[in-house]
């Protein structure tokens, strides 16, 4: 089994520890600083094999080098980024299958909020690590690609099966839903889903995984080629890209 446990970070970032049962590999996705990495690892009296990083943005890799000097583990990353992720030891190009203890796991090329960013997908356990691209009922800015690239990496996303769940880089939820609730309103799932957001929230416990059937659903960004969205946003037969491109806009100045 599996087991993926989210840290905090800095103000709103998580940091993913992945323990696989059978094979007692142990990995951290994104780890923008290293203490309570350790500290969790400490506790739990756990090895790190392997340092995964979506992208290089600094709160995905802050702690990068710290936790390879501690533990020598293997730092993982695009290959294209491999002069921007520090401490980097295995690239991995789109596409590729890695294997991470028993599990196989996928990489997807995803650029838009910066243009080597991946997405690590373990396919028989069905679980995303989507950093900065998806959130839920989100999406990355965009920083270092174009509205194109980024509605084309989502474009992806949708494609994984239903049941993914989907872990991403930031606990950015709650306004994501006040976003969506302003230009979706009388979208019945989206209600259903900022009041489970409400109430974990509430109770300061993480609002993911989310999974890819409630994005499909409630999330504003992946909506953008539904007529529902484009009458309501006065873009009715518009192109899709187009639609994007203005909810990203509206985003950008929410």
């Amino acid at each position: 089994i599996m087991h993926v446990i989210p840290i905090s970070c800095l103000t709103d970032n998580y940091a993913y520890i992945i323990n696989d049962d059978v094979s007692k590999k142990v990995g951290v996705v994104d780890p923008s600083e290293a203490s309570p990495i350790i500290s969790y690892l400490k506790k739990q009296n756990l090895k790190l094999d392997y340092i995964l990083n979506t992208h290089h943005h600094y709160d995905h890799i802050g702690g990068n080098i710290e936790l390879k000097k501690l533990y020598n583990a293997k730092v993982i990353g695009f290959v294209g980024d491999k002069h921007r992720i520090p401490g980097i030891d295995i690239t991995l190009e789109d596409n590729v299958k890695w294997i991470f203890g028993k599990s196989s796991v996928k990489i997807l090329h995803i650029p838009g909020h910066t243009l080597g960013h991946i997405c690590f997908f373990f396919e028989n356990e069905k679980i995303a690590f989507t950093g900065d691209t998806l959130f839920s009922l989100g999406c990355g800015r965009i920083f270092e690609g174009d509205h194109q690239q980024m509605l084309t990496s989502l474009n992806k996303m949708k494609k994984l099966p239903k049941n993914t769940k989907i872990y991403c880089g930031h606990e950015y939820s709650y306004k994501n839903a006040e976003f969506c609730m302003k230009y979706d309103n009388d979208n019945i799932d989206l209600k259903k889903k900022f009041e489970k957001i409400k109430q974990l929230r509430s109770n300061n416990l993480p609002t993911l995984p989310t999974t890819l059937e409630e994005e499909l659903k409630s999330n504003i960004f992946l909506r953008c080629n539904q007529n529902d969205l484009k009458v309501k946003l006065n873009m009715k037969n518009q192109e899709d890209y187009k639609v994007f491109r203005k909810v990203r806009d509206l985003k950008d100045s929410f």
